[in-house]
């Protein structure tokens, strides 16, 4: 059967996205759309070169949206990246331009034909995660958003670090919004088999500061090179290839939360069907209490962005 996926937006993360892919062979159809003609161009040819001298195959097209119709999955990665450089380290300052482009884009989706799954990396990644859904009209178990993916590998990696060992020895999620109010819920967060709250006192760890770590730990990247990619682009191929491999696994991303009325990220069972399985997570009250502070700001902010 073959596998296809296709990457919109072929700036700084979005050529990550589409190089894993290709390196990985994850792929045997690669569709690449892109505003810059002659940048899409390039990275399609540089692609080509790169099969040269790997043991696979892969139909790389071009700016093609009707080759989207047979896609199994959408990467989403428009964005303006110089719109993050902004004095409160806010991701929404990129919604007035992502919330024109998007609709634009999710429309010729949709006059594709294409009922696959979309994968949003586009920030603000929440908000814009509800636009592509209610544009194209695709079930909200089939519209998902990187979320907290990378925040929650961001935190592993912090505690990691403190604590001397591999970051996939902690397990543990962020949640709400890939933004300024997501937070660790602590509660949820193990390192070899212990609660890292009982860590925490053992090695007098200071949770407070790993938190801010993982939620700013995007932006001393982007303060460092002027963009961040490798980590958000990794994020979306591996909810991309899970969907696609029916994989079934526990993954915090954006997801549509009746409870919320909004999509935010929390963690869900993912798989070729999309969302699988919601989790329900027994997080303190101090924990939902920031969850629902979180929640409203996307509501809040999806209001807006849709004029109402």
């Amino acid at each position: 059967m073959t596998r296809k996926i296709g990457v919109i937006g072929m700036g700084n993360v979005g050529a990550a996205a589409a190089h894993y892919i290709v390196s990985a062979g994850l792929a045997d159809e690669l569709v690449l759309i892109e505003k810059r003609e002659a940048k899409v161009t390039a990275d399609a040819m540089d692609f080509n070169d790169a099969l040269a001298n790997l043991p696979w195959h892969m139909n790389i097209y071009v700016n093609d949206y009707s080759k989207l119709k047979d896609a199994d999955v959408i990467i989403s990665a428009i964005g303006n990246i110089k719109l993050q450089d902004n004095p409160t380290d806010d991701r929404f300052a990129e919604l007035p331009f992502t919330a024109k482009q998007v609709p634009i884009v999710a429309k010729k989706i949709k006059e594709s034909g294409f009922n696959g799954k979309i994968v949003v990396i586009t920030n603000p990644v929440d908000v814009i995660t509800s636009i592509y859904q209610q544009v194209t009209g695709l079930p909200k178990k089939h519209v998902i958003g990187t979320g907290t993916l990378l925040d929650s590998a961001r935190m592993r990696r912090a505690v990691s670090e403190k604590l001397g060992i591999d970051s996939r020895s902690v397990v543990g999620y962020n949640l709400g919004e890939h933004g300024n109010s997501q937070f660790t819920a602590w509660s949820t967060v193990r390192v070899l088999g212990k609660p890292i709250t009982q860590i925490a006192k053992e090695k007098n760890l200071d949770l407070d500061a790993l938190d801010k770590a993982a939620r700013t730990g995007g932006f001393t990247v982007f303060h460092g090179k002027k963009y961040t990619n490798y980590g958000v682009a990794t994020a979306a191929v591996r909810l991309a290839y899970t969907i696609m491999s029916d994989a079934r696994t526990e993954l915090p991303v954006s997801n549509y939360r009746e409870e919320y009325g909004t999509y935010l990220s929390y963690p869900a069972i993912v798989g070729q069907d999309g969302i699988l399985e919601q989790l329900q997570l027994d997080l303190t009250d101090e924990e939902l209490k920031k969850l629902q502070i979180s929640a409203n700001y996307i509501k809040t902010k999806f209001a807006e962005s849709m004029g109402k």
